[in-house]
């Protein structure tokens, strides 16, 4: 887990500046423009915190479960939103669970940092 936080650290920092880039280029409308915007974003703010989590998980397994649970929700909620916003078809409840499990990831976060 220590390895795989900071390499998904970086693909979300990857993600953050390709997905800036298409909707500064490529979006077709605003409403686009701004589903890219909240994804370059979010992928952007989580990097550092994936980065940390991973350093951190050796001395408390709970913050790499918290890294995994963000890693996750990431995963899910920008992949709908990408989707929705390049392709134009939504995927159901996929983002909302994204997100939801994103939440869950900063709550663990929080009770990991309580644990002893």
């Amino acid at each position: 887990m220590t390895r795989l936080l900071p390499a998904l650290a970086g693909v979300s920092g990857l993600l953050a500046v390709a997905v800036a880039a298409v909707g500064a280029h490529v979006a077709a409308g605003e409403a686009e423009r701004r589903m890219l915007e909240s994804v370059a974003s979010l992928a952007g703010w989580h990097a550092p915190a994936l980065l940390a989590l991973g350093l951190w998980a050796d001395r408390n397994r709970a913050m790499g479960y918290a890294g995994l649970l963000l890693a996750a929700g990431l995963a899910l909620f920008c992949g709908a939103v990408l989707y929705r916003a390049l392709a134009g078809v939504s995927l159901g409840p996929v983002a909302p669970v994204g997100g939801t499990t994103m939440m869950l990831g900063w709550v663990a976060l929080g009770l990991a940092a309580l644990r002893r």
